[in-house]
């Protein structure tokens, strides 16, 4: 039996992949970053093929690192940016034009068309979802309506169509010579295209958007013990290994995290935040702004839902700390830069780079720093830029109460900005809840890795190293009733201020 099993994590800004052995502790790990291009204020994209040879890089370098060869492994699972999407011809495996990325705000006029037709919660009691940018299937139709030769090729049948988890186990599992089109249902939720009840593509969706069936993927499970094909011996293993789990990388960090519970919830900080509260075997419909989508599936079971709150921007807003103002030299260096000051300035920082998630769904905000006076320096503007995040969680976490009538007791966290001590006990202090950040924070990578260990039968439920899930720091709240609220309230007139900015565009 081998002895190890791996994950690759194509995210928002890099791509990566991790070898862990049968304890789940890392044995190697490569990693690589991708450009991100800005077409247009709000538009962003990504080059499939920079993404697909950065993938194959980072594999064979994983790899050399851990020592071993691909045919070592188990199985391989994969995680990945959700709603990002694209279309390529199934005959020569080439893109028809670069990957749409969530954050992309270019189907506003098709979404307004959609919502003033029938409202923006029209395929919310299908999907779970309003009509958002946000999501996949107006993105496809851009594509589609965009670049002749897409339109075309999906008349023809010759088109696919997936995000960049169907992207990647297409090409790894053959491309063009049969390889697998396939998407995990956490992922083919996020389309607006797939019914949540049924877990199959909804032909009335795919209708009203001009979507030809014959270019999208089959469902699958999350962890799927049938498999979807090995990876080529010519490719980046060197061997035929299994390919059989897929999670959206907020769904694999919920597994990462051990929330296999309901009332368990995690936040994910990385570009973007993502609080997610599983409710188990129920789809809880929000009214306030939340996302019900399925948590993860595993072979041979009905899948786990949960309520969910997305947030655009996070780490993102360090990086443009650092990229487009020169702030700091690293992203680490924002905690030093922020700690030299007892507090904001009053001085507030709305992220909404395109548009604001969750839980106000508006595309037209835009980004806005509020607050300003001689008295502000770039100490404050730091620290605002890491209050943000703090922020934008309690706004969800409020929603979250709300719709699930159960009250947050705790919340637990990872990804990369968990490291900033400062943002975790602002965190813990605006949310009044105690934030606890567990051994290991890389956790959307082990999500993965769990669902293919999983159907591979390299690692059982009974004795699934995942599950050993253990606090390495627990920050308590310390603010009182009054300085938060005070607090609270400046962020939300900050918020209202960000608001119709993009109304003409």
């Amino acid at each position: 039996m081998p002895g190890y099993i791996g994950a690759i994590d194509q995210g928002t800004t890099s791509t990566r992949f991790i070898v862990y052995d049968a304890k789940a502790r890392v044995a190697g790990m490569d990693q690589k970053e991708h450009r991100q291009i800005q077409p247009r204020p709000g538009w962003v994209e990504h080059d499939p093929l920079e993404i697909l040879d950065n993938a194959r890089e980072v594999i064979r370098g994983a790899l050399a690192k851990a020592g071993i060869g691909g045919g070592d492994l188990a199985g391989v699972g994969i995680t990945n940016q959700r709603e990002t999407v694209l279309v390529w011809d199934r005959r020569s495996g080439l893109p028809f034009a670069n990957a749409v990325v969530w954050q992309c705000v270019r189907t506003r006029a098709i979404c307004d068309e959609l919502i003033e037709e029938g409202g923006a919660n029209r395929f919310r009691p299908t999907t779970g979802l309003p009509v958002s940018t946000y999501f996949s299937g107006p993105k496809i139709k851009w594509i589609l309506d965009a670049v002749p030769e897409a339109r075309q090729a999906a008349e023809r049948g010759d088109a696919l169509y997936g995000t960049m988890e169907t992207w990647l186990i297409w090409w790894l599992t053959g491309g063009p010579e049969g390889g697998a089109h396939v998407s995990d249902v956490t992922n083919a939720s996020r389309t607006l295209l797939m019914n949540i009840h049924t877990l199959q593509w909804e032909q009335e969706h795919l209708d009203i958007l001009d979507i030809p069936r014959s270019g999208l993927p089959r469902i699958v499970p999350s962890s799927d013990a049938a498999s979807w094909g090995p990876t080529s011996e010519d490719g980046p293993f060197g061997a035929r290994v299994p390919v059989c789990g897929a999670l959206g990388d907020q769904q694999a960090a919920l597994v990462g995290q051990a929330c296999f519970r309901a009332g368990e919830a995690k936040n994910t900080y990385g570009t973007g935040c993502f609080l997610l509260l599983n409710t188990g075997a129920e789809l809880v419909s929000s009214q306030h702004g939340l996302l019900t989508t399925p948590a993860y599936q595993f072979s041979g079971d009905r899948p786990a839902y949960c309520l969910e709150g997305a947030i655009a921007n996070a780490g993102s807003l360090i990086r443009w700390l650092r990229d487009n103002l020169g702030l700091i030299g690293s992203t680490a260096e924002v905690e030093d830069l922020a700690a030299t000051v007892a507090d904001n300035g009053g001085v507030y920082i709305v992220p909404a780079f395109s548009g604001l998630l969750a839980p106000y769904w508006r595309p037209d905000a835009r980004g806005v720093i509020t607050g300003l006076t001689g008295y502000a320096t770039k100490h404050h503007i730091a620290r605002a830029a890491l209050e943000a995040a703090a922020y934008q969680t309690r706004d969800v976490a409020e929603a979250m109460n709300m719709d699930s009538g159960v009250t947050l007791r705790e919340l637990r966290v990872d990804g990369g900005m968990v490291v900033n001590k400062l943002l975790m006990q602002f965190q813990a202090d605006i949310l009044n809840v105690p934030v606890s950040r567990p051994e290991t924070t890389e956790t959307t990578c082990l999500g993965a890795a769990y669902a293919a260990a999983i159907a591979s039968g390299f690692w059982t439920v009974g004795e699934n190293p995942v599950a050993d899930w253990r606090t390495e720091t627990t920050w308590h709240p310390n603010m009182g009733l009054e300085s938060r609220e005070a607090a609270y309230s400046g962020w939300k007139k900050a918020v209202e201020r960000s608001l119709g900015w993009a109304e003409q565009e």
